[in-house]
């Protein structure tokens, strides 16, 4: 998943992955989600369950769902959990935990039911990154992560799951899985395994989607735009141009016959709605949350790099994965040494396609590695990454979790350096996770502690030294001396800043209770403020004659990004209780960034190769 902190411009990824796997027997879970019966953000769910031979039996929602690498216990949101016998009689229920409830005289158990609440509605109570949750808004919503309404009985992960969305007919739910009910009310979904059910987002709105052809994979994009700002056809074209060029990159990766990108725009105006925008990455589908404000342009871009993310994991780890993973504990869960692979070089991956392919120019690219070298720096340069990943759920490691795609992928970049060095351009860290595919796969996965042995059999002595010294150990990564190696220095650079905001420190703040955009006044401002005479305590009012508050402030910071130099502005302030409207020029401030360019002529021919290979 690739989660974006919008106005801060701060990024990272979440995304997540479990192997297919067929089911132990025939015995089916048989499950109905009512979503005409919806009543105050509630959804009943039904279970029909299989036969129980035992006395006693726990059902589970998740603690985690695998590579969000949080533990966000969605058994919280299950209301008025109820267990019936064969003759409909209410059974005995005891709850366990936060996330299981235990039915005594479990041979008599016919079915058990529950309400389930949303997450979107009420994120200032929890963390749930937003792709991972959901949203009941009924006639008009329902995102439907199938972990949030579907859980699992002890020793009953494995049998067949078969789902049952009872829906208005105006509603249409898109998904990577196939209906077997021809129905306008009713969808029918089955799947060998839980796992496989959780993979499998469904997101049911007014039809609003559009569907290509790549090869021989069939791409769905579905959009709810809750204004109607945005639509699925004006969306497409960037997508489709990027998951082209991706499968381009890819050459032989294609593991899945269709492929769904499932976007939810929230509406910024609204105060119960997402606000975690970015990605939830699935085998064959990815659900999407962004601020509907957003031009289709700025959209098309942040998708271009929230989505190719995404895709990537297709490389890992839906084909590449651990024990972990393929095996993966939705209760106490184990996680892998790995994480600089599955998240850092699939991050790696989503911006080397774009140089690759074209979409973006080597100096976007030697950007893009120079502020991930500048992020990385913030973070713990010493900590062993192997060590971070498998105990990313508690702290200080979990602090360090941005990190899988800053320096994760810089760890990904100084091995396809190394291939391509030793091999005199030939192959990169492509050639590896091809090989690494051919070794394992989608059903076959690696021990944790054997993956570099193999990696440094498959590739170079030097390859496996870096992943023990600068992976597995605390010694800092040289990025200049790696980076020399394609003939690719240092260099000091001015890029535009945003009036609004600096890095992570912002310019303005809000009032809570009155709602008012004030300027920061223990900050020293920039060439914005200072030139059109605007003091720290300032109120902003109003922009270019339009208001602007706590309610539409997302809209200011975009509006800022469009901004060009010099053009003319207006702002009414309240300085000291009076009003005034200042006018002048817009000044955009700059910011000194370190960046990166070819210098070496000698390694031109290596670094097409890196770059154009």
């Amino acid at each position: 998943m690739k989660k974006i902190l919008f106005v801060m411009a701060l990024s990272s990824c979440l995304c997540h992955f479990t192997a297919s796997a067929q089911s132990k027997s025939k015995e089916q879970v048989q499950v109905t989600i009512n979503l005409n019966a919806i009543e105050k953000d509630k959804v009943p769910v039904t279970v029909l369950t299989p036969k129980i031979k035992t006395s006693e039996i726990v059902y589970h929602f998740p603690k985690i769902v695998p590579g969000t690498y949080s533990e966000d216990d969605y058994g919280r949101f299950i209301d008025d959990f109820k267990a019936y016998d064969k003759k409909g009689v209410y059974m005995t229920v005891s709850k366990v935990d936060v996330n299981s409830w235990k039915i005594s005289n479990a041979t008599q158990l016919a079915s058990i039911s529950y309400l389930v609440n949303d997450t979107y509605d009420i994120e200032s109570t929890h963390d749930i990154f937003s792709p991972v949750g959901s949203n009941i808004d009924a006639g008009k919503n329902v995102m439907l992560n199938t972990h949030c309404f579907v859980g699992f009985f002890d020793d009953f992960k494995d049998v067949n799951y078969k789902v049952t969305v009872q829906h208005p007919e105006t509603l249409w739910g898109a998904t990577s899985m196939t209906d077997i009910d021809a129905s306008n009310t009713s969808d029918v979904f089955e799947t060998s395994r839980y796992a496989t059910l959780v993979e499998n987002p469904i997101m049911y709105s007014k039809p609003d989607y559009t569907t290509f052809k790549i090869n021989d994979m069939d791409i769905l994009i579905a959009v709810y735009s809750p204004n109607g700002t945005h639509n699925a056809e004006e969306i497409a074209p960037a997508m489709k141009t990027m998951m082209t060029a991706q499968k381009n990159f890819l050459g032989k990766f294609n593991s899945t016959k269709k492929y769904s990108v499932l976007i939810y725009l929230s509406d910024m105006q609204v105060e119960n709605d997402a606000h975690g925008f970015g990605a939830l990455e699935h085998p064959t589908a990815t659900t999407v949350v962004m601020p509907e404000m957003m031009g289709v342009d700025e959209l098309g871009e942040q998708l271009k790099d929230v989505v190719s993310h995404e895709f990537f994991h297709i490389v890992t780890p839906l084909t590449i994965h651990s024990d972990e993973i393929q095996n993966f504990n939705y209760t106490a869960p184990k996680m892998s040494q790995h994480l600089w692979m599955y998240e850092g070089v699939t991050e790696y991956f989503a911006n080397l396609f774009q140089v690759n392919q074209g979409l973006i120019t080597e100096d976007d690219f030697c950007m893009r590695i120079a502020g991930k070298i500048t992020n990385a720096s913030g973070m713990d340069d010493t900590m062993p990454f192997t060590t971070m990943s498998a105990n990313v759920l508690t702290k200080p490691y979990k602090d360090q979790y941005l990190n899988v795609y800053e320096k994760g992928a810089l760890i990904g970049m100084c091995i396809d350096i190394i291939i391509r060095e030793k091999s005199n351009g030939a192959r990169g860290i492509l050639d590896l996770m091809q090989k690494l595919s051919n070794e394992y796969g989608v059903n076959k996965a690696f021990k944790d502690d054997e993956l570099f042995a193999k990696i440094t059999a498959l590739t170079y002595p030097e390859v496996g030294d870096f992943l023990k010294t600068y992976v597995s150990g605390n010694t800092p990564i040289p990025y200049d001396t790696f980076l020399a190696k394609m003939g690719v220095t240092k260099k000091g650079v001015k890029s535009p800043g945003n009036p609004f905001i600096k890095g992570q420190i912002p310019y303005i703040t809000v009032d809570q209770t009155t709602k008012e955009i004030i300027v920061r006044p223990e900050t020293e401002l920039n060439v914005f403020f200072t030139e059109l005479g605007i003091k720290g305590g300032d109120i902003l009012k109003e922009v270019n004659m339009k208001p602007y508050n706590l309610d539409n402030i997302y809209e200011l910071i975009q509006a800022s990004q469009t901004w060009q130099n010099d053009s003319p502005i207006s702002v009414k302030i309240s300085r000291g209780g009076q009003e005034q409207v200042i006018t002048g020029k817009i000044k955009i401030p700059s910011e000194d960034k370190v960046g990166f360019e070819a210098t070496d002529a000698s390694k031109e021919k290596l670094r097409t190769a890196w770059l154009k290979g």
